[in-house]
């Protein structure tokens, strides 16, 4: 395999080989980011082991430090505890959309004015959503006409709040860490909510914090203030978003054992399973190991409305299944890192891959691909599935722009090209 790639450069090459491994998961992102929002608000010490230092965890653990928090990590665990007032008003959040929509209500139960900032294709993607809660929660938000950046000010009091939760989950994930500290009592009201299981995973990782909230069927949320988070000694799970990918390798070029996953996790991209499934794929799952052979995979149909960050693994299967799959939900990939639908669709093509959109659904017809050149337009997700889809090319897939990985999965490239041992 020919490779021209380090952690400073954006083009690497991938010949199509053998994949035979066995890789440790990557830690959850999205469960570092939320233990780190509970650390902030929690008395006492808490403990984070296994966490995650990709390019989005960074950004919330540099706000922890920011918000008054002392941080102390060795390579295997973080500990934070509030030491001392808010040291920095002026917040970049990097380029995490699940940050900027869940740590703004978390700022704003300091009565600080905060400017918030972000870099990248966040400073593309809409925040209005966020500041029509933050207003109804008794907060000053001003944005750039519905982008970064935002400056808030005022106390979160809380009250009755009232989302459309069709676009993301996010700003509702922020509001129910973040309430229960107001000073009153709140009741959210949500329509439409889309990706559930991320609602679940919060609602957990705050039980485990020593909070409660009632939830209503999704549709209401009703929340006591003047609640403490309590800290704990928390592990971090295994990635299953980044894992999918891992996943489909093994079913398209050999065979491969994903360690350090929970099997009975609450991280929405788990559903990777069902689809492997689905599309016939050699699967087992054995303790905290999941393991996929090579198969001849068969066309599929799946729902990703509820996990949408599961696209491009998806695709990248269902290009080595015999026949037309359909994956529905691409209404939930337009305000992603790329406009993500398209980038898929136009990118694969360039290898061969015709990929078909018709309203909320994705047709992607299976058969040979050629090698090529993919660029990820700065998306980590699309960077990945390039990564992967190489491996069963007729001949090499240059990808440009593939340092967009260190957003979720920094070592993804040295994983998928380092020999086993």
């Amino acid at each position: 395999m020919r490779k021209r790639f380090s952690a400073h450069k954006k083009e690497i090459t991938i010949s199509p080989k053998e994949f035979v491994k066995v890789i440790k998961a990557p830690a959850s992102k999205s469960i570092m980011q939320r233990v780190t929002a509970l650390a902030i608000l929690s008395e006492g010490r808490t403990l984070v082991r296994n966490p995650s230092f990709s390019g989005d965890s960074l950004s919330a653990i540099r706000l922890a430090g920011a918000l008054g928090s002392s941080v102390q990590y060795t390579a295997d665990r973080i500990a934070f505890e509030r030491t001392e007032e808010v040291t920095e008003t002026n917040i970049n959040i990097g380029e995490s959309g699940l940050g900027i929509r869940m740590f703004s209500p978390v700022l704003a139960l300091f009565n600080k004015e905060f400017n918030i900032t972000g870099t990248g294709t966040l400073l593309k993607r809409p925040i209005s959503s966020v500041e029509d809660a933050l207003r109804q929660a008794g907060v000053k938000s001003v944005s750039n006409n519905g982008y970064l950046p935002l400056q808030i000010s005022g106390k979160l009091k809380g009250g009755k709040i009232e989302i459309d939760g069709s676009l993301s989950s996010q700003v509702l994930t922020g509001l129910l860490i973040a309430l229960p500290n107001a000073e009153e009592d709140s009741e959210i009201t949500v329509h439409k909510l889309k990706s559930k299981p991320y609602i679940d995973l919060t609602l957990q990782i705050i039980k485990d914090f020593r909070v409660k909230i009632e939830n209503y069927n999704y549709t209401k949320f009703i929340i006591k203030g003047n609640q403490k988070y309590i800290a704990q000694d928390y592990t971090v799970e295994g990635d299953w978003s980044s894992s999918a990918f891992l996943l489909v390798a093994g079913l398209i070029a050999g065979e491969v054992k994903v360690t350090g996953l929970n099997a009975e996790s609450k991280q929405a991209d788990i559903e990777i399973l069902k689809a492997i499934r689905n599309a016939g794929g050699n699967l087992s799952v054995e303790n905290d190991c999941v393991i996929t052979k090579k198969t001849k995979l068969s066309a599929f149909e799946f729902n990703a409305v509820d996990c949408p960050d599961l696209f491009p693994p998806l695709v990248t299967m269902a290009v080595y299944c015999k026949g037309v799959s359909r994956i529905k939900g691409v209404s939930r990939l337009k305000n992603k890192e790329s406009d993500r639908a398209n980038v898929l669709k136009n990118e694969f093509a360039k290898i061969g891959v015709r990929i078909e959109i018709n309203e909320d659904e994705m047709y992607i017809h299976g058969g040979k691909v050629s090698g090529g050149t993919i660029d990820s337009h700065n998306d980590h997700r699309i960077a990945m599935a390039a990564g992967i889809v190489a491996l069963g090319a007729e001949s090499e897939i240059t990808i440009l722009n593939a340092d967009s990985i260190k957003k979720s999965y920094s070592r993804f490239f040295r994983d998928i090209i380092k020999k086993s041992r």
